[in-house]
């Protein structure tokens, strides 16, 4: 099977049934259908077929999810860009990739043709509904291809197979009890794995009504869970400390009818859960992934949701703990580097993805993430994990973010520096000194350097690499 079959039950069978609200449109899946349809045979007139590739760097809108829909029934890979990218990045993937077009709202200057997607929706609208005869295309056959975020050299193309995305929504559908009956706000960018190969697929498989946001506006937000009344909610640890800004009063409406509330793509502070779960009453469900692999580890549903750790591995998956990294194996892991066979042999040992975050067990086996293995700190001999004082940093009333980070040292080879966002003023002579009465001596920061905004990613994860020298 492929994913257009995991998508025919509501595809086909819930046709009918309302799928998307996007702006003031609402589209029913029979819509979604025919819509793909007709482009997935505009595309195929325009010379595209199974295992080309269509670079695609748009905002969220119906117009990406018809071009993800056209491009699974033909065997395109889809190869989403990240809409914050600017011309340096994009044409490095361009050129690594390798795409038959590129199809984009504004002027980008390509090697390849560019389409809008006004004039392919427009194209489109005279080929015929019917979806196209297809060739067969193999579980196995190449989905997507994500960039990484390319925080150590160029960013590499990991190949996403039909296989990967379906074994991903499948456990996700079925721990987390996603039916029709949901009702999904999907606030995060599809050109990411947390909303393409999480929210996208878990809404088309479960067939549950879903609100498509271009983008996450914490302005307008509290009014925008009122009226949608969601059950069903993904977002990262940035979104959740905006939440915790809600009126109270808001906020116990909002945890009402919510389900659910998922975190992912960065850890997210135990002071978070702890908040969140006071204002909103509800316990946010930790759960870890990565682009090559998509989720790995969750914390459960029925059960405790244990804050500070990433819970279990997911069914099917099998994750050991060697020499500090988490190791993986399953039908969630990718199958390799775009055309970089060294990275990709590099990437793994004796058929376990090496990760390269570093992790901890308990006893009873949930996983707490420590950090990257690139991240680890050994100064004077002693090893020394950044998110151990970060989140020690982000209890403290002034500090509403931190990032720690290694420096180089004469003596100790390394020492932690913080960067940190202040709400208000702080004496940090006086948070030195709370630093060396609970933490260890070789663990407070050498220096504390105050940021306006620590610089993150379009997911909220901290880009360590831009940080001040």
């Amino acid at each position: 099977m492929n994913l257009v079959h995991l998508f025919d039950s509501s595809l086909i069978g819930r046709r009918d049934a309302v799928a998307l609200e996007y702006r003031n449109d609402t589209f029913t899946f029979g819509e979604l259908e025919a819509r793909s349809n007709r482009l997935a045979r505009e595309l195929s007139s325009r010379g595209l077929g199974r295992g080309d590739r269509l670079c695609v760097y748009l905002a969220n809108s119906v117009e990406m999810i018809d071009l993800y829909l056209a491009c699974v029934k033909l065997g395109i890979i889809f190869v989403p860009i990240n809409i914050l990218y600017r011309d340096r990045e994009i044409s490095h993937i361009l050129t690594d990739a390798d795409p038959m077009a590129l199809v984009s709202a504004t002027e980008v200057v390509s090697p390849v043709p560019v389409w809008s997607p006004e004039e392919l929706t427009t194209a489109a609208s005279a080929q015929d509904h019917a979806r196209p005869a297809l060739h067969a295309i193999d579980g196995d056959d190449p989905a997507g291809i994500i960039y990484t975020s390319g925080t150590t050299g160029t960013s590499k193309g990991a190949v996403l197979s039909h296989n990967n995305f379906a074994a991903n929504a499948v456990n996700l559908v079925t721990c987390w009890e996603i039916q029709a009956a949901d009702r999904f706000l999907l606030a995060l960018p599809l050109f990411h794995v947390h909303g393409l190969g999480n929210g996208l697929h878990c809404w088309l498989m479960s067939g549950c009504r879903t609100r498509l946001l271009e983008r996450f506006e914490h302005q307008t937000a509290a009014a925008t869970f009122l009226d949608f009344r969601p059950t069903l909610f993904f977002g990262v640890p940035t979104v959740y400390v905006r939440l915790l800004g809600f009126d109270p009063a808001i906020a116990r409406e909002i945890g009402g009818f919510m389900r659910l509330f998922v975190s992912g793509s960065a850890p997210l502070p135990p002071q978070v859960h702890q908040d969140f779960l006071a204002l909103f009453g509800h316990t946010i469900l930790e759960r870890y992934g990565m682009s090559e692999t998509l989720m790995n580890i969750g914390n459960p549903y029925h059960g405790e949701r244990r804050p500070g750790t990433v819970g279990f591995p997911f069914p099917g998956i099998s994750a050991r703990i060697v020499d500090g990294e988490v190791q993986l194996k399953g039908p969630n892991v990718f199958t390799g580097y775009w055309r970089r066979p060294e990275a990709t042999r590099d990437a793994f040992i004796d058929g376990w993805f090496r990760t390269g975050d570093v992790a901890t067990v308990s006893d009873d086996g949930y996983y707490t993430l420590c950090g990257r293995k690139s991240d680890l700190i050994i100064s004077g001999g002693f090893n020394i994990y950044p998110r151990e004082i970060e989140e020690f940093l982000q209890e403290h009333p002034a500090i509403t973010e931190a990032a720690v980070a290694a420096r180089q040292d004469k003596m100790r080879g390394e020492v932690p520096v913080a960067f940190i966002v202040t709400a208000e003023p702080l004496d940090l002579a006086e948070l030195e000194q709370l630093c060396r009465e609970k933490l260890a001596s070789f663990k407070v920061p050498r220096a504390f350097v105050v940021l306006e905004k620590l610089p993150r990613n379009a997911l909220g994860k901290v880009q360590k690499h831009l940080l001040p020298a």
